[in-house]
């Protein structure tokens, strides 16, 4: 990998901005003569950084265009594109029922949903730990005891950004957000359409990578 100057980085983020541009014009916006960055503008369009077309100018290469790309991913891409199903139980469900989805399903979390598939709570394998450790009645009771209720779930919805959802995820310091919709414009009255993991970022940036 090629260690670019300061005066080559200004270049490529004054073409950025300014594309196509002149070596005249690109001088200007530096304060220097157009023979100073004969050298720099060579090295760049012969590592394809950036392109010269005669009377056009100079424009970004499709180097940068991919990494540009990619890193704009994470703000332009819709949860909706790399949510997956959701892993959903009712309220009267047992902790002994919810440990047994846990593993049957292979989540870390459980959503908790009503009849209408609103969501009521959310479930994680660390609450049920916690409930069942030196607790011999806990197999039988309600999860609806145990999860974190609706006003305090983190969610998102399908329009949302990966970036948002990445967000969340860091700061609440949790692995899968629900994803929820509306229901009748009512903030309160949540409906459950899916859900959105780590591991659903993680390879989703992946296939991103390998096609640049």
């Amino acid at each position: 990998m090629i260690d670019f100057t300061k005066r080559q980085q200004e270049i490529i983020e004054i073409l950025k901005k300014h594309e196509p541009i002149t070596a005249e014009q690109i001088a200007e916006m530096l304060g220097v003569s157009k023979g100073t960055i004969r050298s720099d503008l060579a090295v760049l369009v012969m590592t394809g950084n950036i392109e010269a077309k005669p009377k056009v100018g100079y424009f970004l290469g499709k180097k940068n265009l991919n990494r540009l790309e990619r890193s704009d991913w994470w703000h332009r891409t819709p949860v909706k594109d790399i949510q997956g199903v959701a892993v959903t139980i009712d309220a009267t469900t047992t902790v002994n029922d919810a440990v047994i989805s846990l593993f049957l399903e292979d989540v870390g979390t459980l959503i908790v949903v009503d009849e209408e598939h609103h969501l009521t709570g959310i479930v994680s394998r660390k609450d049920l730990l916690k409930v069942t450790l030196g607790n011999a009645q806990a197999a039988s009771m309600p999860i609806q005891l145990v999860m974190t209720k609706q006003p305090k779930v983190t969610t998102v919805t399908p329009e949302d950004s990966v970036y948002e959802a990445a967000r969340k995820m860091i700061y609440y310091q949790i692995d899968s957000l629900p994803v929820v919709k509306e229901t009748d414009n009512k903030p309160n009255l949540l409906k459950v359409v899916g859900r959105v993991t780590k591991t659903n970022i993680v390879k989703a940036l992946i296939e991103v990578e390998s096609e640049a």
